[in-house]
C-alpha cells in the first residue's frame, strides 16, 4: 500500500484537511519514517494562521516528530530500519556557506524547515534528512515528541541566556517549552520565576508544581531582580517589561520564531549593559546535547494525545490556551 493519511494545509487560515496522499519515498541522504507521534507546536500555529508567510503549499505541518526508520535512502549509513529517531524544525542545511562552516548552521540562508518548507509529521509517514535525525531514548514516543522543538528551542534559549550561570531566571509564557525547561533549570539549582497570562491560576499552579519558586501574571513584578529572562510568549510588549525586571548586566532572550511588534521603550531599560537576544532555529549540537541530558534530569513531559484527524482541534486548544503542557498527534 503506497498511500497514507495526512492532515494538509492548502491556504493560510484554512482548516487542515484529512487526505490520502502518496507515501513519500526517500532520496539520497534521506530516510523514510513511520510517524509514531508528532507534537503540536506554537510555530505550527504561526504557519497555519499565516503569520509565517512562505510555507510550501499544500503542506503537511508538524516538526516535533518521533518516528521509526522504515526505509533508508542511498548514502545513508548510520540509520537502519527499526531505529527510533526524532526530527526537529531545522530539516536541511547546505553545509557550504560561512554559517554552516562556522558551526552556526541554524543561520544557513538556504535552510529548509520541517513542516514549513518540507512536509512534516501530521501524517502516517514522512521523509527526513538523515543528518537531522536524532536518536530518541525510551519507548514513549508521545512523551518524547515535545522534546524535538519545545525542548530543543527551550534549551538553546537557556544556553544563550548563559546556561546554568544565571541564578534567578524568569520565564514568560508557561507552555510546552517552559514546562520542559523549568525542570532542567531547577535541576541545576536555578530559582525560576514563572510569568503567565494575567489571572491564569492553572498555569501558575502548574509552574509551582514543577519547581518554580514564584509564579504570577506577566503584569506583575517578581519578588527579586532577575539575572535573565526567557520569553516564549509571542508578545512583543513583554520585551520592555522583562527588561524592567532584569538586573544590570542581565539578558532577555526571545525563544520564538514569530513575535508581535516590540513597542518603543526608554533607553534606561536597556542601559547598564542589559542585552536583548533572539533565538533562530537550532543546531545539531543543541539536539545531541539536550536529548542526551534529558533522561538524566529526568525531564518528564505532560502531554495530551489527539488522533491525527483531530489536528485542527489540537491547534485550537493551543491557540486558546486550553493546554497545560503539550498536545501530541498520534497517527
Amino acid at each position: 500500500m503506497n498511500e497514507m493519511r495526512a492532515m494538509r494545509l492548502h491556504g493560510p487560515g484554512e482548516p487542515l484537511r484529512l487526505e490520502r496522499i502518496p507515501r513519500p519515498e526517500p532520496g539520497p541522504g534521506e530516510v523514510q519514517l513511520r510517524v509514531l507521534a508528532c507534537g503540536v507546536c506554537r510555530t505550527d500555529l504561526h504557519v497555519v494562521d499565516g503569520e509565517l508567510v512562505e510555507p510550501r503549499l499544500p503542506l503537511v505541518p508538524g516538526h516535533e516528530i518521533v518516528g521509526e526508520v522504515t526505509a533508508p535512502g542511498e548514502e545513508v549509513a548510520r540509520l537502519s530500519p527499526g531505529q527510533r529517531v526524532g526530527v526537529p524544525w531545522l530539516g536541511w542545511t547546505c553545509g557550504e556557506c560561512d554559517h554552516c562552516l562556522a558551526g552556526r548552521e541554524n543561520l544557513c540562508g538556504r535552510a529548509a524547515f520541517t513542516g514549513y518548507t518540507r512536509d512534516g509529521g501530521y501524517a502516517e509517514f514522512c521523509v527526513a534528512d538523515a543528518r537531522y535525525c536524532f536518536p530518541v531514548h525510551g519507548d514513549d514516543a508521545q512523551a518524547a515528541a515535545p522534546l524535538l522543538c519545545a525542548g530543543l528551542i527551550g534549551y538553546r534559549t537557556w544556553r544563550l541566556a548563559g546556561g546554568d550561570e544565571p541564578r534567578r531566571l524568569g520565564i514568560y509564557g508557561f507552555g510546552a517549552a517552559a514546562h520542559i525547561l523549568v525542570q532542567l533549570a531547577v535541576s541545576r539549582g536555578q530559582r525560576v520565576h514563572a510569568f503567565t497570562r494575567p489571572g491564569d491560576a492553572t498555569a501558575q499552579a502548574f509552574a509551582l508544581r514543577l519547581g518554580a519558586v514564584w509564579a504570577g501574571g506577566s503584569d506583575e513584578a517578581p519578588p527579586e531582580p532577575l539575572d535573565a529572562a526567557l520569553l516564549f510568549a509571542p508578545v512583543g510588549a513583554l520585551v520592555p517589561i522583562a527588561l524592567s525586571h532584569v538586573r544590570p548586566g542581565g539578558v532577555v532572550v526571545s525563544g520564538g520564531i514569530h513575535m508581535s511588534d516590540i513597542p518603543s521603550f526608554p533607553y534606561r531599560l536597556l542601559w547598564e549593559e542589559r542585552c536583548v537576544k533572539s533565538v533562530a532555529n537550532l543546531t545539531r549540537r543543541d539536539g545531541e546535547e539536550f536529548l542526551a541530558l534529558a533522561p538524566g534530569v529526568p525531564i518528564r513531559t505532560e502531554t495530551r494525545a489527539y488522533p491525527l484527524e483531530q489536528a485542527n482541534e489540537a491547534l485550537a486548544d493551543l491557540r486558546e490556551g486550553r493546554l497545560s503542557g503539550a498536545a501530541v498527534l498520534i497517527p
